[in-house]
């Protein structure tokens, strides 16, 4: 009897699941949905290395085999695409529901063991904001939740199958490797004898070493080792995250149940089982205190378990003020991001007529880089030299590119959803999913999330022979490769940096003013007429310099001057390719 009471309760919240997921279905392509759909569409080709495909990160061109996840959610989607022949949001989304299901089972399976209350300790599961949110993605958050849940619910019972579950989570994201010290401690309170269980514990590192073996003896190329080079280029050690972290563990619960489980849990600290909850807790923040330099909410998905089953120790009638509130929070952000999103997609449909024959550049991330991706548009690069007629599609919550030079607005869009929550957007302090705009878990706001401008690319009239940085035509006549103005006089420039000029009435000499800073590896520098080399120089060590060229006449009424750079580096937390300061590039008149 108790088990079919057990058995209807765990469907009825089941239902709860599949119900939150329906008005979602159609949830359009969202944040890092597009590296693992690109690492999908390259699994069709390369089976056995989705990763190994180039892709382009904030305008700069970058390897997935250094990407923070191994293949796993990539095999996924690939296998969806094989059966659909593309990306569709609905079936997709139905797909991706059976991971939630497998999370919220495991959790009441845990819940029978851990909790005196286990329907309240899954309910307050399945209203975790983060849960709520980001189960609408394709992202590799809930299959890796929902492994890493189910390791731990067959831990006890069905030791070889939760060894599966450890490898499958670990090929989803690497820090399932959390799980050995976390299952450790459990061994060591229950089963401190068994070596086959303390064997057991270690499937996720296993898992790891062997992926890394398979692609170094397979390829030469060890993910690890790639992702390790990208790593100097993020502020790795970024205060601002972990303190993001601390106040998103408050959310995964409604943050009033937390001091009262808490308070609980000190009380019975020597039970093993409120050891054990604690032990999760405290190792898994530890360890993601040390590698989650970027602060998002949702990699804190794993903690949402033990939080829950500590707090559904509480009386029944805080317990439903909780789960209540959780709910209608989690639900208003699901909601408004369902909206931020498909602004994207209905923009893309919009604009189709008007990109048709026409090159189209994308500056911007996520799902508005897929929409218009599908058609025929590219990502734009830091480097990329745009051409009259050529349109830009640009964000100005996910910009990375600076677009020099004339443009005509063909059409903008404001995305400002009705419900004044954000949990990202150009007027919210919310560091949800990015600390660059705060430390709270959502922003109360009534402001735009993003502002998209579709722009066509005109004719230059270049006025200046010689270009000052700090020139009110420098923005104009500036091409590519060189940043915004600094301090009114200068500008960092990238690898290459490109101006247009008005040419001379006769030749001239190139000259270039620029400093090679005391932390810049550059130290030779290039100048390029039309694409021909007409000087090069390299210096010894940083200082000021400038560079002349023997007299030269472009063919026509502009020029286009290139100034390169042999080496470029990064100053976290900076995340632009920095080469040379510049100050002044241009045609000077010969003196006579």
């Amino acid at each position: 009897m108790e088990a079919r009471v057990g058995n209807r309760q765990l469907l009825l919240v089941m239902g709860l699941v599949l119900a939150i997921r329906l008005p979602f279905l159609n949830q359009a392509i969202l944040g890092d949905d597009h590296i693992y759909l690109t690492e999908a569409a390259h699994a069709l080709i390369e089976p056995l290395h989705p990763n190994h495909t180039p892709y382009v990160f904030m305008g700069r061109p970058v390897d997935l085999r250094g990407h923070s996840h191994p293949p796993l959610n990539a095999w996924v989607l690939a296998g969806l695409i094989a059966v659909w022949g593309d990306v569709k949001e609905v079936p997709f989304h139905a797909a991706y529901t059976v991971f939630s299901l497998i999370a919220v089972w495991a959790m009441w399976s845990l819940a029978k063991r851990f909790s005196p209350q286990p329907v309240w300790a899954t309910l307050l599961f399945v209203a975790v904001p983060v849960f709520l949110v980001n189960g609408n993605s394709l992202e590799a958050d809930l299959p890796f939740l929902a492994f890493w849940m189910a390791a731990t619910a067959l831990f006890e019972r069905h030791r070889p199958l939760a060894c599966a579950a450890m490898a499958l989570a670990e090929m989803t994201a690497y820090q399932a490797v959390f799980l050995t010290p976390i299952l450790a401690v459990y061994v060591w309170l229950y089963h401190r004898r068994d070596l086959t269980a303390w064997f057991a514990t270690l499937a996720a590192p296993i898992t790891f070493a062997a992926w890394q073996l398979f692609e170094r003896l397979s390829t030469g190329t060890l993910p690890a080792g790639q992702l390790a080079a990208y790593l100097p280029q993020f502020h790795f050690f970024n205060p601002q995250a972990r303190a993001a972290l601390f106040i998103h563990a408050w959310f995964l619960v409604f943050p009033a149940l937390v001091p009262g489980a808490l308070i609980l849990a000190w009380r019975r600290r020597k039970d093993p089982d409120t050891l054990f909850l604690l032990s999760w807790i405290a190792l898994f923040f530890a360890c993601g205190l040390v590698v989650f330099f970027a602060g998002s909410a949702r990699y804190l998905l794993p903690m949402a378990a033990p939080l829950a089953l500590l707090a559904s120790r509480l009386r029944s009638k805080w317990l439903a003020i909780g789960f209540a509130a959780q709910m209608a929070l989690g639900l208003s952000l699901a909601a408004v991001n369902y909206q931020h999103w498909d602004g994207y997609r209905r923009l893309a449909n919009d604009v189709r007529p008007l990109t048709a024959g026409h090159r189209v550049w994308v500056d911007g991330e996520w799902g508005l880089r897929f929409y218009f991706e599908r058609d025929h548009g590219l990502p734009l690069t830091k480097t990329e030299r745009l051409r009259p007629g050529d349109i830009v599609v640009s964000s100005e919550l996910g910009s990375a590119v600076t677009v020099n030079g004339p443009t005509t607005v063909l059409k903008t869009l404001g995305i400002r959803p009705a419900i004044p929550l954000r949990i990202i957007g150009l007027e919210t302090h919310s560091g949800y999913s990015t600390i660059s705009r705060g430390v709270w878990p959502f922003g109360v706001s009534s402001g735009p999330i993003d502002r998209v401008r579709v722009m066509e690319v005109v004719e230059r009239h270049p006025a200046l022979e010689y270009l000052l940085m700090s020139a009110p035509e420098a923005r104009e006549q500036i091409v590519s490769g060189i940043y915004d103005l600094e301090d009114n006089s200068f500008r960092w420039m990238s690898r290459s940096g490109v101006v247009a000029l008005k040419s001379p009435a006769e030749a001239a000499p190139l000259r270039a003013v620029f400093r090679i800073p005391d932390n810049a590896p550059a130290r030779k520098v290039t100048v390029l007429l039309d694409g021909r080399e007409i000087a090069s120089q390299t210096y010894a060590a940083p200082g000021a310099y400038e560079l002349e060229t023997p007299p030269a006449r472009p063919a026509g009424p502009s020029a286009t001057v290139e100034i390169d750079i042999d080496r470029t580096f990064h100053a976290p937390p900076d995340s632009r390719d920095l080469g040379i300061v510049l100050t002044g590039l241009g045609f000077t008149k010969l003196l006579r």
